[in-house]
């Protein structure tokens, strides 16, 4: 049996930061893995930026709240459900990603949580444990499963390299050329061509 691995941001849905940004003007908020490859620093940026700027959860929210998947993602996932196990991990927050997930059908998220204070206010989140992409796919190794998994950004790479294939969608040239062994799709139908060609070397 195979499981399809794929993050969330970037490879089903827009980046929640992104979006966050351009709503709000600060530019700051701009920056994902795809510029800064280490988490904790970039999440201790926002989080900085969110206290300095007094923004709460429920201001991203109400942004989250008028975003959708990317164009083909929802058709992609039921390409891919159809074949596959799937299984979303992320590196998002389930308080994020609860309308977007709406949206996709309710696919399995393994994501992280954020602490909220009474003031509604994010003082801080919690990672399931670390590095939990690539831990994920050595789990679902110990149950026998055969992985292929999908990623845009340098967070996904150790969940790319522990799975039986990996495969970059729509990457910065920053990360396609610091991992030149994962191979790129640019669409949905590039990236359904490379999961038959994994799945049919597995």
């Amino acid at each position: 049996m195979e499981v399809a691995c794929l993050d969330l941001e970037g490879v089903l849905v827009p980046e929640i930061w992104i979006n966050f940004a351009h709503a709000t003007g600060i530019d700051k908020l701009k920056a994902t893995t795809r510029d800064v490859a280490d988490y904790d620093v970039l999440m201790r940026q926002r989080l900085e930026i969110l206290k300095t700027h007094k923004l709460g959860l429920a201001d991203i929210q109400a942004v989250i709240d008028n975003m959708g998947p990317l164009e083909g993602a929802k058709d992609f996932l039921s390409w891919l459900r159809q074949r596959f196990q799937v299984i979303i991990v992320s590196d998002t927050f389930y308080q994020f990603a609860a309308p977007l997930m709406r949206q996709l059908g309710y696919p399995t998220l393994f994501c992280n949580k954020l602490v909220v204070d009474e003031n509604d206010s994010i003082c801080d989140y919690k990672l399931r444990q670390k590095d939990q992409k690539r831990q994920a796919v050595i789990a679902l190794h110990q149950l026998k499963y055969k992985v292929i998994a999908a990623g845009d950004s340098f967070n996904d790479t150790s969940m790319l390299g522990e799975a039986d294939a990996g495969i970059l969608f729509r990457p910065p040239e920053s990360v396609s050329r610091q991992f030149p062994q994962f191979p790129v799709a640019n669409n949905y139908e590039e990236l359904k061509a490379e999961f038959i060609k994994a799945s049919s070397r597995l």
